[in-house]
């Protein structure tokens, strides 16, 4: 009992720490909150330490956390908010993206399905779900379809290592050939990027400007958040058990969606990095349940599944965007903003020298938020009524 409280405490504190801690070294900052988080998980989980009655709680842990994270993540969301000049380029940046991934997707799964194994059809899901929003949607779409934990940790590690290259090839080389290709940006008003700029500390990851008076109105949201979970478990409980956690993730998805339009709860500081931090502790306790030796199998044929999915999908998201003539900046932070999530793309704007661009960015990434789910989980069960699993 004593052992189950401590790597309860362990499982809820360490992922602060994390936060912490990265907040105050540049180069932990680097490696990002999320893979230090992995890296202990599947250390933790593989070297013996861990008590042979931890499966409840960790399988606890994974059914409570995404839940909640969800609707605090959408509560931050203004989208009444934005420039209406920037949501024609926003929606044509989404549909090129989303139509994209989908396409790929389908052709590269029929390639790769026969190598992935009986969960493969999940593992696309959770792909389109990452094309379209990051993790917040590889996680959700990964626990409403209840994947084994190693494949889960495989993919998304897959996931970060493809991802860490890319982002490597955004902030360099990919600006200047798709500024050759696509049309140039077209600046929106001072006054109009003025009113943007302003949403921008929503999407800060870190506990930055925390006060005491954040406290009360922080704890309403949980518990808002906590209700919704509830109500979104309670509907699941009404269809067949097969169904039930997509049913839950789905409802809950837009009900938390729905709740950001009312003010006050929008107006609520901090929420997105309290669910920010609930993603690091589901992040910590799923990778803590990987075998290591399943992940080291599974990884090298995942990679490469990833790798030849972004490329063509890239590929076919720069044909839409030459097609429905979106610029080349809007088209770069999409990518970035819908792969990476909102965060990561005033890096990529600074590269680009254009913070005009840094809205419609995190507007693609916001709209990816809301649809990645449901993209995901739909496209999952097409591919397993196709190909079956």
């Amino acid at each position: 009992m004593l052992l189950t409280i401590f790597w309860a405490v362990f499982f809820l504190v360490c992922p602060a720490f994390i936060l912490w801690i990265c907040s105050k070294n540049k180069f932990l900052d680097n490696i990002g909150a999320i893979v230090l988080c992995y890296i202990i998980g599947l250390l933790i989980g593989n070297v013996g330490i861990l008590p042979d009655n931890i499966a409840p709680l960790q399988d606890t842990l994974n059914m409570l956390v995404i839940p909640i994270a969800l609707p605090l993540i959408f509560f931050s969301m203004n989208l009444r908010g934005w420039g209406r000049k920037q949501a024609g380029m926003t929606a044509k940046a989404f549909t090129g993206a989303l139509v994209s991934i989908i396409i790929a997707s389908f052709i590269v799964f029929t390639v790769f399905n026969p190598y992935l194994g009986d969960e493969g059809w999940k593992m696309s899901g959770m792909l389109i779900g990452c094309y379209t929003g990051g993790t917040p949607n590889l996680a959700a779409i990964g626990s409403a379809l209840k994947i084994n934990s190693s494949n889960f940790v495989a993919v998304n590690t897959a996931d970060v290592f493809v991802g860490a290259i890319l982002l490597m090839l955004l902030l360099s080389v990919i600006p200047r050939i798709f500024k050759k290709i696509l049309l140039p940006f077209k600046k929106v008003s001072d006054e109009e990027h003025k009113i943007n700029m302003t949403q921008m500390d929503s999407f800060e990851i870190y506990f930055k400007g925390f006060t005491k008076r954040n406290i009360l109105p922080l704890l309403g949201a949980f518990g808002i958040s906590v209700l919704i979970f509830a109500i979104g478990g309670g509907a699941s409980l009404l269809v067949p058990e097969g169904i039930s956690s997509v049913v839950a993730i789905l409802i809950i998805t837009t009900l938390g969606v729905l709740a950001s339009f009312i003010p006050k709860i929008r107006n609520i500081k901090m929420t997105f990095q309290l669910g920010h931090y609930f993603l690091l502790v589901f992040a910590l306790v799923i990778s803590s349940m990987a075998n290591i030796h399943d992940l080291a199998g599974a990884a090298p044929v995942i990679m490469l599944y990833i790798s030849v999915l972004y490329i063509i999908a890239f590929t076919i998201h720069g044909l839409l965007s030459k097609l429905m003539k979106v610029d080349s900046d809007t088209h770069l932070v999409a990518m970035t903003a819908l792969i990476y999530s909102p965060p990561f793309v005033p890096v990529v704007a600074a590269v680009l020298k254009n913070k005009q661009v840094i809205m419609t960015g995190m507007l693609v990434g916001i709209v990816g938020w809301v649809i990645g789910n449901y993209a995901g989980i739909g496209f999952a069960y097409l591919m397993q009524l196709i190909f079956g699993g």
